[in-house]
């Protein structure tokens, strides 16, 4: 079991001692694993937990949850394979209601969810999009001046100039407030792999496109 560094924006460590998180070999094949859930970062009552990032209609019957890391290889895959078919098919068409939790195995994962959050929920999705279809790419040979060039970069194709990413990027009380959800809900619901899928409040681990159908329209007809 390898332990990750403290998740820091720049050379500011997240208070309550920093956010450690630690990888394992995963519970099934296709799934990148984390430690349980511990009290890395301070509950401080003063803390308010950050948004969850929803796409398609609120009252859709279904509400499927993806709990998934922007430096997980598996759920890139995932994305690439089966998000732009469920987005046409079932979120688009007002079938499914889509929420979407960051996991943060390390201070990368949280850089880019600082980024992706940064133009807003109406950039959100767009954002998150660059980031599984480009992982590879700017996660590079994981040089930390490479990977912030290389977010910046992305924000700028989302809109964005070099001083609003800079500054989300440095934004520490929205990295612990993103943080601090991220552990409430991952606990509550008890995640132990990225991607993990919560669909009308039943638990799923990553799964090809047919497989999903199959459960979104057992769904839809019962």
């Amino acid at each position: 079991m390898n332990k990750i560094l403290p998740i820091a924006l720049g050379a500011a460590v997240l208070v309550g001692g920093g956010a450690y998180f630690a990888t394992q070999s995963g519970p099934t094949p296709g799934t990148s694993a984390l430690s349980p859930i511990s009290a890395a970062v301070a509950q401080d009552a003063d803390v308010e937990l950050a948004p969850d990032m929803v796409l398609g209609e609120e009252d859709a019957p279904i509400t499927m949850i993806e709990y998934a890391s922007f430096t997980c290889p598996h759920c890139a895959d995932f994305h690439e394979r089966v998000w732009e078919d469920l987005k046409a098919d079932y979120i688009d068409t007002g079938k499914v209601k889509f929420v979407n939790r960051e996991v943060y195995f390390d201070k990368y994962g949280l850089w880019a969810g600082l980024v992706a959050r940064c133009g807003g929920e109406m950039r959100y999705f767009g954002v998150m999009d660059m980031l599984f279809e480009t992982q590879k790419d700017w996660i590079g040979n994981g040089q930390e001046a490479a990977i912030l060039e290389n977010l910046t970069t992305i924000g700028k194709k989302a809109g964005l100039s070099e001083e609003q990413v800079t500054a989300c990027v440095n934004d520490k009380e929205m990295a612990q407030s993103m943080v601090a959800a991220y552990q409430q809900n991952a606990g509550a619901d008890e995640i132990t792999g990225t991607p993990t899928f919560i669909i009308n409040g039943e638990k799923y681990s990553n799964m090809t496109y047919d497989d999903l159908k199959k459960i979104l329209d057992g769904l839809a007809e019962g």
